[in-house]
């Protein structure tokens, strides 16, 4: 294949894909450092690949979507606990301090009906 055909090529072995990078190469007969260069050096192919990911997202957002409509709680735990952080549906805790450094920062622990305050709970 001509070089001037590559790109093109490549792009459309990349929708196939749905954005994976190693077959739409090895489809096209490239090597994934040459992706990498086009990607990094030509701003059309690096625009052109970013709306196929983009693309790919839409479709399995609105596959993830559709196991919510079908009652998949799993996928709706999962929804909810990307998407639903602000409103409690999370396993980890943030904590910001607007670049302000953290000074005795007390950890409770929790065990069955006992409680200890000591970060040396194992200890």
């Amino acid at each position: 294949m001509k070089k001037n055909n590559l790109k093109p090529a490549l792009l459309e072995a990349l929708e196939q894909s749905l954005g994976i990078v190693t077959p739409a190469c090895k489809e096209v007969g490239i090597g994934r450092d040459t992706f990498y260069r086009w990607y990094k050096e030509d701003d059309v192919f690096k625009a052109l690949v970013d709306d196929i990911n983009n693309i790919t997202l839409d479709f399995v957002e609105n596959q993830l979507l559709r196991k919510i409509k079908d009652g998949s709680e799993r996928s709706i735990l999962f929804y909810m606990r990307y998407k639903g952080k602000k409103r409690g549906y999370t396993d980890s805790v943030d904590i910001t301090t607007d670049g302000e450094k953290l000074n005795n920062i007390k950890v409770i622990f929790i065990d069955g009906n006992k409680s200890d305050t000591s970060p040396e709970k194992d200890a």
